[in-house]
């Protein structure tokens, strides 16, 4: 197999696997689905994937290097990630230095008569002025995707009010796409003077445009911000980065962070992390059905609120502690109160794996979800 018929392949099998994740985001009984507002999330940043796969693939036309962590996550390594995020940025000034699509063709189409031959060069350019122009329209999936406040309500007992923020990071390490969603109560006097009514409530009259970009408190938003960026790497768990905002932040208060870990992914002839998973998936008949992408669902929350303590020469603001669920190794190693793990497949590859006998052992622990015409399976 030539390296472009494997860049073919990957291209096909992720474009599959992901298309597959939309249906299962969408399908009233999965269990996302129950949580409606992560379905929603979850569907923003799988938009973002398939677009940034789009124009990986697109940038193939003019550029050689592609590389994926083959024998790890099965996405692509981190520069690719960083190169696309480049490109988004320079892609209006580089538009400027390369002729209009119109152009473009009419040259290919003088080339090809008057010399016979294919115009390479050419075709490079086109291909990079519709790369650079689909890099530029479309929402990628970049190092670090900046929180939104997507809910807000208010705790009748605490009168704070709650946020539900989420933000996005591709891990350069592990090369894999994280995403994060945090349940945050806020103390500052600012924003509860200005969203909590006498009784209570979220203030009807004030008119809040959701989606908020950024964390709704203007005072803590590009501090909120930096926090994310700084404490979204993989290695760090859901109970650490939990901690450390809790600490970060006096007037912040964290009832409950969940990450979503999209990957590792499998792809036959592809990948190499897993030699059985590789060698069953390579006896599938069609190609395009010879993969399996997993997730991880992770949450951590807090059991109880230590509160503040005000003193004549020391003070202590509110602090949470956070439930670890000790009687799970798993858990403890993870640094959770719970976690899910589950696996996407196509009908084919199941009944090549069960057929091997090797379901059982690679599924265990995973709630597994087969795609078979369009429809999701789930609880095999």
């Amino acid at each position: 197999m030539t390296t472009t018929d494997a860049a073919v392949r990957y291209f096909d099998t992720i474009s599959a696997a992901l298309s597959g994740l939309d249906v299962f985001l969408r399908d009233e009984r999965s269990p996302l689905y129950r949580h409606d507002l992560v379905a929603k999330v979850m569907a923003e940043y799988l938009v973002r994937l398939e677009n940034s796969f789009a124009c990986w693939k697109n940038r193939l036309g003019f550029m050689d290097s592609f590389r994926i962590s083959r024998a790890e996550s099965g996405y692509p390594v981190f520069q690719n990630v960083l190169e696309l995020e480049n490109d988004r940025r320079s892609a209006e000034k580089r538009l400027a230095g390369i002729p209009e699509p119109e152009v473009l063709r009419a040259e290919m189409a003088d080339f090809i008569l008057r010399q016979r031959a294919m115009p390479h060069a050419l075709r490079k350019s086109m291909a990079e002025r519709l790369y650079l122009e689909e890099v530029s329209e479309g929402l990628i999936f970049a190092p670090f995707v900046l929180p939104r406040t997507v809910k807000v309500s208010v705790n009748p007992k605490t009168r704070r009010p709650i946020y539900v923020v989420h933000w996005g990071a591709f891990d350069g390490t592990a090369n894999l796409p994280l995403v994060y969603m945090a349940t945050v109560e806020d103390s500052s006097d600012n924003v509860v003077r200005e969203l909590v009514s006498r009784d209570g409530k979220l203030d009807e009259n004030v008119k809040i445009p959701l989606p908020v970009e950024g964390l709704l408190n203007p005072e803590l938003a590009h501090r909120f911000d930096d926090f994310a960026e700084k404490n979204s790497a993989y290695s760090l768990s859901p109970a650490t980065i939990a901690g450390n905002l809790d600490k970060d932040f006096d007037a912040l208060h964290p009832k409950q962070l969940r990450r979503v870990v999209l990957g590792p992914f499998y792809s036959a002839g592809i990948t190499e992390h897993n030699s059985t998973v590789a060698e069953v998936l390579s006896k599938v008949r069609r190609e395009q059905n010879a993969w399996l992408l997993t997730w991880t669902v992770q949450e951590v929350f807090s059991k109880s609120e230590q509160p503040a303590r005000k003193g004549l020469f020391s003070s202590q603001p509110a602090r949470e502690e956070f439930h670890i669920n000790t009687d799970d190794l798993e858990a403890t190693r993870q640094g959770v109160s719970s976690y899910e793990r589950h696996a996407l497949i196509p009908h084919e590859a199941y009944q090549a794996l069960y057929a091997a006998g090797e379901a059982q052992k690679i599924f265990g622990g995973y709630q597994v979800h087969i795609i078979s015409n369009g429809q999701v399976i789930s609880d095999v």
